[in-house]
């Protein structure tokens, strides 16, 4: 667990990037969130379900853009170190490829190096992912990510975390109108769909907590994500459509369609 707090960091309040890396096992988190964790499992029974399934649906859709010649990532909120980072999964296709890991949690940057490749091709660079001008243009990102070649852009258990008032379409429109022909989009998102009720509003009650709150969507809300992109099929003889986390990619159907993981929506998608 943390031993000291990096300057930045409160204390007092819960970080959904802390609590999901506890959840996965890690070791950056403090007291204020291992206690919502613990409360939100105790709560919603299926949780991890939920959070294993979305890191399997980031981990093996960066393996498949890997497969398929993308050969540089940009992972916005990346949150914190935790096992087969995605440069760790897409390294094992092609060891020369780049990702640029994007966040604004002060430990994520106190954390980083423990995150990072040691050969050059991964960085991180600290920004608020809701604003792709600042992100982009960083002259950090600029030195690993030719933007005018395709780009694999993965956005997992990030964007249920805006408001609507923050418009995050429109933030991930100005992403896929910047990434060249060829790129692709792969997103997950927190749904209330056929969810039980009490769970969701468990899950919106221990967030409301943190300094982000969370915002579940419909099938609608999250294929909005997508415009301006082609989906791909989620596994073999499926049509492209939206998926469920331990869907995407599964070998095994039946053994992955677990109810944790049908709360939250993914999809990648290809800019023509």
């Amino acid at each position: 667990m943390l031993s000291e707090v990096p300057p930045g960091v409160d204390p007092s309040t819960p970080s959904p990037a802390r609590m999901y890396d506890y959840m996965l096992g890690g070791t950056l988190s403090l007291p204020v969130d291992r206690v919502a964790a613990d409360r939100l499992k105790s709560l919603v029974p299926d949780l991890l379900d939920g959070v294993w399934g979305n890191r399997g649906f980031h981990q093996r859709a960066a393996v498949w853009l890997a497969e398929h010649g993308i050969s540089q990532f940009i992972d916005l909120g990346s949150g914190l170190p935790t096992q087969n980072n995605t440069h760790d999964a897409v390294h094992k296709v092609l060891p020369g490829a780049h990702v640029v890991y994007v966040d604004n949690d002060p430990v994520v940057a106190a954390y980083s190096s423990a995150l990072l490749a040691g050969d050059g091709t991964t960085t991180l660079i600290t920004a608020d992912v809701c604003d792709p001008a600042a992100v982009l243009g960083n002259a950090a990102l600029r030195s690993l990510i030719d933007l005018s070649q395709p780009v694999g852009l993965l956005m997992t258990a990030l964007l249920h975390f805006v408001a609507d008032e923050a418009d995050p379409w429109n933030v991930v429109r100005q992403y896929v109108a910047a990434i060249a022909p060829g790129s692709y989009l792969a997103l997950s998102h927190f749904t209330a769909d056929n969810m039980p009720p009490a769970q969701i509003e468990a899950g919106v009650m221990v967030y409301s907590g943190t300094a982000t709150g969370i915002y579940p969507r419909s099938r609608e809300q999250v294929q909005r994500f997508f415009e301006g992109t082609d989906l791909v099929p989620p596994y073999d003889g499926a049509e492209p459509a939206l998926s469920h986390v331990g869907l995407w990619g599964a070998e095994d159907l039946e053994a992955a369609d677990s109810d944790g993981a049908r709360g939250l929506y993914c999809a990648v998608g290809r800019r023509g």
